[in-house]
């Protein structure tokens, strides 16, 4: 049956970027827009997710697009989960295979690699360096971990890799924004709600002690960039709480989230879409992540009550 969108005005967020995402989106990212924001089908977005999806259970072929080659890699499996969570199949046979994927390509701690070796040989971003033995990756780990348990999955593999993750938080002294992100991530569903809302108060305060999230949007030029970050990458209260109820959000007072959502809105272009703050190594990889960041951008805005629509 043919998608029926919602009627919307033109002057909308969602209008202006649905011609940007027909025009410049891959398959997968067109059927998320139209999941989200156009009353698509679920059924159709596990299908261009299959696309993506190895024989050893985990997914490569770029689907995240600083990784370009076919290998399956962690931080493509962890965007694979990121998808099936928002469109809620996050369970099943489908994790079964990924957390077996999860399991052989973990480090002696039991959690993963940012980049596992066998991406060497293929393109990849100068800020994603391949290494022979990559140590354990709060950074990957930490997302896969606290969605896995935020859907109630249980796996032999998270055991290990919990525990991993709570050391790693717990004795983060100086950190980055993505670190950061990855952290709050899986403290939003660590099962321990207790244990997650004290080390949550912990990150807030170093959040705003090493100036990890820009306050005030007027005076961006007063906010440190963080060490291998492109000039101008910058993170804002949004970025760490996409949602309400993120424990991140307990960082922020409700005039300074109110400010970087503004921020958010204001930062929709021209064309219809979102720009990319990081460093853009490869056109391809570029035009990809656009329409990802769109994506991500409405569901952001409009779960904190900003009209999109």
């Amino acid at each position: 049956m043919a998608e029926k969108p919602l009627p919307s005005s033109p002057s909308t967020p969602v209008a202006r970027a649905e011609r940007f995402v027909w025009l410049t989106a891959r398959v997968l990212e067109q059927r998320r827009f139209a999941y989200h924001f156009l009353r698509g089908g679920a059924d159709q977005v596990e299908t261009a997710l299959t696309a993506y999806l190895n024989e050893d259970g985990g997914y490569g072929h770029a689907l995240e697009p600083d990784l370009r080659g076919p290998v399956s890699q962690p931080l493509h499996t962890a965007h694979a989960l990121r998808v099936l969570d928002s469109i809620g199949r996050c369970g099943g046979l489908r994790v079964e295979r990924i957390c077996r994927y999860l399991t052989a390509v973990s480090t002696h701690d039991g959690a993963l690699p940012a980049i596992h070796p066998s991406q060497r040989g293929y393109p990849s971003a100068p800020f994603v360096p391949v290494v022979d033995s990559p140590p354990s990756a709060l950074l990957t780990t930490g997302p896969v971990v606290g969605l896995l348990h935020r859907n109630q999955v249980w796996h032999a593999w998270l055991f290990r890799a919990t525990e991993y993750c709570w050391a790693a938080v717990e004795s983060m002294e100086k950190s980055h924004p993505y670190e950061i992100e990855a952290a709050v991530a899986f403290l939003d569903g660590a099962p321990d709600h207790a244990r997650a809302e004290a080390a949550a108060d912990r990150l807030g305060r170093l959040v705003r002690e090493q100036r990890l999230a820009v306050l005030d949007p007027d005076r961006q030029d007063d906010y440190p960039v963080a060490d291998g970050y492109a000039p101008g990458e910058l993170h804002f209260p949004h970025d760490y709480a996409r949602v309400p109820d993120s424990l991140a959000a307990r960082w922020f007072t409700a005039e300074e989230m109110s400010r970087s959502l503004d921020r958010l809105a204001a930062d929709q272009q021209e064309d219809g879409g979102w720009p990319i703050h990081w460093r853009a190594w490869a056109p391809g990889s570029a035009l990809e992540w656009r329409p990802i960041v769109t994506v991500e951008a409405l569901r952001t805005l409009r779960a904190h009550g900003r009209a999109v629509d």
